[in-house]
């Protein structure tokens, strides 16, 4: 490749650069947009533990809390009012690359409450509310994959609204989703919407299986246990790739795609490196292709920016490859529906924590002002 930076090297391969990351301070400090000028960066996706660490690491939401006291808001509101506030302010930083886009790039995702993801009505009801409440043609509400996450998919698009599908794991469950999202495609058109400005990504999650994996290749000790190591999640990740290639070639697509549907782009999630033992832009430079987003935390996106080796597409072509190292842990007894299985329940969990967690430190905050108001 011959641009000027490898992000601008992976930009021109087809690969959108998304930061996994938002706070207060990026959008003030003007952080994120040097990442948009210097780094490529078209989006930005965030989960509850994003918002836990940026509204309990520093100062720059007291202000705003103090407000919310004041005006009597609940603790359930205070959160709502703080992150979609975030999510309004950074979809207007990338209103212009959304325009230059129509609206494929530009994005910036929020996600449901995680303890919803059990509870298609509550996800569907509560997708709606922060669609309005952000109020930006350039949002993406995030939905879990979960079994009763794909209902609501299917329902949350068909009302108009662009979604992030998020931790995904496994191929089986990602066929789910888009087949979710085909069918809420084609409910939206019945509904009368206007498919070309209805966009979603599908995020695949990679480092966690090789975190996963490798601990389980550790555990049998063997030689042939130990060469796997660090290969199940690319491996996976472009497996995904072909089964997104198969399924927006069918008739069933055809359709919608006549109707001015646009394709639900694959997004690779868990992209920093968790094993350093490994190259720190594995989970990027392995997996370039056309029109694929990942999303990065800004310690991947350094990485890449600074010594990250761009070649072009390293996906197509990988497929039978990719296939050979699956069956081939599933030949030394590592269960592949067994890990997608537990790595989705561990991600869920972990999001739950985050939003309890945030829940009681935002809760503090507010008992704290609310506390010194009655002693003045």
């Amino acid at each position: 490749m011959t641009n000027a930076t490898p992000t601008a090297d992976l930009s021109a391969a087809g690969v959108s650069i998304w930061l996994d990351d938002l706070s207060r301070e990026r959008l003030s400090s003007g952080s994120l947009q040097r990442l948009i000028e210097e780094k490529n960066v078209v989006g930005v996706t965030t989960n509850p533990s994003i918002f836990q660490a940026a509204i309990t690491s520093g100062t720059d939401y007291d202000g705003k809390i103090a407000e919310l006291a004041a005006q009597g808001a609940g603790l359930d509101e205070t959160i709502f009012q703080i992150t979609t506030t975030d999510v309004a302010d950074a979809c207007d930083l990338f209103a212009p690359v959304a325009a230059a886009t129509k609206g494929v790039d530009g994005r910036v995702s929020i996600e449901v409450d995680p303890r919803l993801a059990w509870d298609t009505d509550g996800t569907i009801a509560e997708a709606k509310q922060l669609y309005k409440a952000v109020n930006k043609d350039n949002v993406l509400i995030k939905i879990p994959a979960t079994l009763e996450g794909l209902a609501a998919i299917t329902a949350t698009l068909a009302e108009g609204i662009s979604v992030n599908v998020t931790l995904i794991f496994s191929l089986e469950r990602y066929r789910a989703v888009i087949n979710a999202f085909q069918a809420g495609m084609k409910i939206a058109k019945q509904n009368g919407h206007d498919l070309s400005k209805i966009h979603s990504v599908a995020s695949f999650f990679v480092s966690r299986v090789d975190s996963e994996i490798d601990k389980r290749l550790d555990a049998i000790g063997t030689q042939e246990a130990k060469a796997l190591k660090g290969k199940a999640g690319v491996a996976n990740a472009r497996l995904a790739y072909q089964v997104y290639e198969e399924l927006f070639s069918t008739e069933r697509w055809a359709v919608l795609k006549e109707a001015g549907a646009l394709p639900q782009r694959p997004l690779w999630a868990s992209t920093g490196v968790k094993d350093t033992a490994y190259p720190d832009t594995l989970y990027v430079t392995g997996l370039v292709a056309a029109d694929v987003v990942n999303t990065m935390p800004e310690k991947t996106l350094d990485a890449t920016f600074d010594h990250g080796v761009v070649i072009g597409d390293t996906i197509t072509g990988t497929y039978d490859q990719s296939s050979t190292v699956l069956r081939a842990l599933e030949g030394l007894g590592v269960s592949y529906n067994e890990v997608v299985a537990l790595l989705e329940s561990e991600g869920l969990e972990k999001f739950v924590a985050s939003w309890k967690e945030l829940l009681a430190d935002v809760e503090a905050a507010l008992h704290t002002v609310r506390k010194a108001s009655l002693t003045h």
